[in-house]
């Protein structure tokens, strides 16, 4: 999903080297989540507990140090670490957009790695998005002034809100940059843990 090189104030758990940041090989992700022990096993937090499976070993077999978005307090800042990657940004209704998972953009952990890696950047999608979709798509007009959370729940709970739950948000889904990166099953899912 990006990276970006170590900032001697960065208090991480290497002075010098690359933050990678990993999330969801879309759509391939969620055949290879649904089927996995983390999943099937009825336990809390299943996504929480198969990132920390996945990307442990990897940081350990290069020398390096894997960080996650949850677990906290404290909590590491994902956000602005997607910001630094020059893959990601602030998308017109504040969410972050990501040049190819658009506003799917999802960080399951990160890399700390011990050398330094050429990284591309990319131009903010929005720039070019004409319509902007993902700002008239919400069914509750949720994103008018900020994000107000608590509608955009009260709607995921009542029965006109059904479409929204199975389908994913709706504001995610317009926008043009990432169609068709999810499956019906992995957009429930999210839904039903975010609400």
């Amino acid at each position: 999903m990006g990276g970006f090189a170590i900032a001697p104030d960065d208090d991480l758990p290497l002075a010098s080297g690359t933050v990678l940041l990993v999330g969801p090989d879309e759509p391939r992700f969620w055949a290879v989540f649904s089927t996995s022990a983390q999943y099937r096993d009825g336990l809390a937090d299943p996504l929480d507990r198969w990132s920390r499976a996945a990307l442990e070993p990897i940081a350990r077999a290069f020398g390096g140090h894997a960080l996650y978005p949850f677990g906290g307090p404290p909590y590491h800042p994902f956000h602005t670490w997607a910001l630094r990657t020059g893959r990601s940004w602030a998308s017109p209704i504040g969410f972050l957009v990501h040049d190819q998972a658009g506003l799917f953009a999802s960080y399951r952990g990160a890399l700390v790695l011990p050398w330094a890696m050429d990284l591309t950047t990319a131009e903010r999608p929005c720039d070019t998005c004409p319509d902007q979709p993902c700002k008239t798509a919400c069914p509750v007009n949720a994103f008018a002034n900020g994000y107000d959370v608590d509608a955009c729940k009260t709607y995921l709970r009542s029965a006109a809100g059904t479409d929204c739950m199975t389908r994913g948000c709706a504001a995610r889904s317009a926008c043009p940059v990432g169609q068709g990166r999810r499956q019906p099953a992995q957009d429930a899912f999210h839904m039903e843990a975010f609400l």
